[in-house]
C-alpha cells in the first residue's frame, strides 16, 4: 500500500514539474523588485540631496548607484 501511495505521489509531483505556469509570477516578482529598488535608489539620492555631510553625500550617493545597478541587472535578466 505504501508503495502505491509513493509512486501516486510521485507521479503528480512530475505533472506539476511540467507545468511552466510560474513564468508569469517570476516576471512579475522580478519587475516589482525592480521598481522597488530604483524607488530606492531615489529616495537615497534625495537623501545626499538633503545632507550637508559631504562624506554622508558620497556614502548615500554611492548606494543610490548600487542600487540602480542591482534593479538593472534583474531588468536585464527577466
Amino acid at each position: 500500500m505504501k508503495k502505491i501511495v509513493f509512486v501516486a505521489a510521485a507521479a503528480g509531483l512530475m505533472s506539476l514539474a511540467a507545468c511552466n505556469s510560474h513564468t508569469d509570477t517570476t516576471n512579475n516578482t522580478a519587475a516589482m523588485m525592480a521598481d522597488n529598488l530604483e524607488a530606492t535608489a531615489d529616495n537615497l539620492d534625495a537623501m545626499a540631496d538633503n545632507t550637508s555631510n559631504m562624506s554622508d553625500q558620497m556614502m548615500l550617493e554611492n548606494q543610490a548607484d548600487n542600487a540602480e545597478m542591482a534593479a538593472d541587472n534583474i531588468e536585464d535578466n527577466m
